[in-house]
């Protein structure tokens, strides 16, 4: 299984579920019905396991899918979230500085926020980032970062 699979294919994946059809998908996410379809095809064979199969409605979720839609959606919630934060700042990349906060999942944690964080930090250095990882939802909820990534 590859590990270093793109926040797009994931992105896409998702909207796929929602709308059950890869034209549907791709005028969610304004990209083209072709470009839907590779990026399924490339998380398929990226994880090894078949997504959809196709029926007269349109395409059905596999369970393996369907297993995968919560972590896909926390993906979505913590990208949405570092972006939201990103955009909290002042445009004057000296001025910014201060804490970033980051709660998410393990597989989150490995998987999608190294390269965010990363291009934060290139384009703010002066601020630093609190990262917790944990798969225990009591975590999510005291607030208190236990390990620091800067």
């Amino acid at each position: 299984m590859n590990t270093s699979i793109p926040w797009e294919w994931y992105r896409t994946f998702l909207a796929v579920l929602r709308e059950g059809s890869l034209s549907g998908a791709s005028r969610r996410l304004s990209i083209t019905q072709p470009t839907a379809g590779r990026h399924i095809a490339a998380l398929e064979s990226a994880l090894g396991q078949v997504l959809f199969t196709r029926s007269q409605t349109g395409l059905l979720a596999t369970e393996t899918a369907l297993a995968l839609r919560v972590h896909a959606e926390a993906m979505e919630s913590t990208a949405n979230t570092l972006a939201r934060t990103a955009s909290n700042f002042s445009h004057n990349s000296a001025s910014i500085h201060g804490v970033v906060r980051v709660s998410a999942s393990d597989v989150i944690g490995v998987e999608v926020l190294p390269p965010l964080i990363a291009r934060l930090r290139e384009s703010h250095p002066q601020i630093t980032i609190e990262l917790v990882l944990s798969n225990r939802f009591r975590i999510y909820c005291t607030g208190k970062p236990i390990l620091l990534y800067a």
